[in-house]
């Protein structure tokens, strides 16, 4: 009884990640698509969908938390490296290689974040901001360079997009190293005009929405 219960928990969360890898790929081709369209890219029926999640909401909040938790987990990896430099560095070339921010990009605005969402995105820019600062005390960042900038380089790459997805894997960090190159400390102009603000960053959040409507399951 138990190897079956055991068993049938494998199968579920096989079946669990087909549905969220399958829902990743539909919504970052297309945010608007149903819920349906999900189920067929992941080869299950619209019920067994339903039964995991009650509406496309809760598979976007679903999708967007575990890059979130993505994104801290990289944060949280990065702060162990002695060197601020080489800290940023890893963080951000984690981040890109893992496509974090594709679904921001897409997703942002699409639903309703959750508290606990809110709680951790406030987690992720506390260390996202203490790699930059470690990166400026050891003087390896250039000073006007603030984690806001850091938000939209990672947007910048998540932009970058193929049809073949090595080719766009090795496209992002191609770039992501001429912008990491552009970020070291040297003896050269300002910047052009001032850092993004946070409405800048988050106008897609605040967007107004009605509240979706569940599909009807076939």
């Amino acid at each position: 009884m138990t190897t079956n219960l055991s068993g049938r928990r494998v199968q579920a969360a096989r079946n669990d990640g087909v549905i969220l890898a399958a829902a990743r790929d539909v919504f970052l081709e297309d945010p608007k698509a149903p819920i349906a369209a999900v189920a067929e890219r992941a080869g299950v029926g619209i019920s067994a969908l339903y039964r995991r999640y009650k509406g496309k909401d809760e598979l976007l909040r679903t999708l967007c938390h575990d890059g979130l938790r993505t994104y801290i987990a990289e944060a949280e990896g990065a702060a162990g490296e002695p060197d601020g430099w080489a800290a940023l560095v890893r963080f951000l070339r984690g981040v890109v290689d893992a496509d974090v921010h594709s679904l921001t990009v897409h997703l942002a605005g699409t639903f309703a974040p959750t508290p606990q969402m809110h709680a951790d995105a406030v987690r992720a820019g506390d260390l996202a901001a203490d790699l930059v600062a470690r990166a400026h005390e050891d003087g390896s960042l250039r000073p006007d360079v603030v984690v806001a900038d850091v938000t939209l380089i990672l947007e910048a790459c998540a932009a970058i997009r193929v049809p073949d997805r090595d080719r766009t894997a090795e496209l992002r960090r191609r770039h992501l190293a001429l912008m990491l190159d552009g970020m070291r400390r040297r003896d050269t102009a300002a910047l052009p005009g001032p850092p993004p603000g946070a409405a800048e960053l988050n106008w897609r959040w605040a967007q107004s929405r009605q509240p979706a409507q569940r599909d009807a399951p076939e």
